[in-house]
């Protein structure tokens, strides 16, 4: 269930190619769906989250991060403006620390890479990780409760510093390897 502004203004026609897909206004996708992933730019994470509705028992999903101080003014992260403007409180940060090439093909040399998600939601933890073996991902790694919302972040600015300006491009993405 894909959820837009603007039904009229709906430009990606060709995701409803999928059977399974449908796309809707936005408060009705989220009465319909028990777990809700947002990946809209960090600088409209409030408006988006005040534009769900209600929330009350639904997992939310914050794949967003703020690049270069673009993002909900003063807030450190998008998953805290998120839970202040919203009434879930079943909130983790996954999906935000690669690219959308990553999203599309998650295998490096036959290996899948892994996937991280951060917050105290236990049942919003078991649902990103379903998600992310369900996309094909390894493994989601559990690093923490909300206080690691910034630190995913961070991470992900690892990724991008190392993709765009130290020019290892977009074909990169991270394993955990163990002894």
């Amino acid at each position: 269930m894909l959820g837009v502004q603007d039904l009229n203004r709906f430009k990606r026609k060709e995701l409803l190619d999928n059977p399974n897909t449908e796309v809707a206004d936005i408060k009705v996708a989220v009465q319909k769906s028990e777990v809700i992933l947002l990946a809209t730019p960090a600088t409209a994470a409030i408006d988006v989250a005040k534009s769900l509705g209600d929330t009350e028992g639904k997992i939310i999903i914050d794949a967003m991060n703020i690049i270069m101080g673009k993002g909900p003014e003063d807030y450190e992260n998008t998953s805290q403006a998120i839970l202040d403007n919203t009434s879930t409180t079943d909130l983790v940060k996954c999906f935000n620390t690669t690219g959308f090439n990553n999203m599309l093909d998650p295998f490096y040399d036959g290996q899948p890479i892994e996937l991280f998600v951060a917050g105290d939601s236990e049942s919003g933890k078991k649902a990103a990780i379903q998600l992310a073996k369900d996309a094909g991902f390894f493994d989601c790694i559990d690093v923490g409760g909300n206080n690691k919302f910034t630190l995913m972040e961070q991470f992900a600015w690892f990724w991008i510093n190392l993709a765009m300006f130290q020019g290892e491009g977009r074909e990169i993405g991270f394993k955990l390897l163990r002894r």
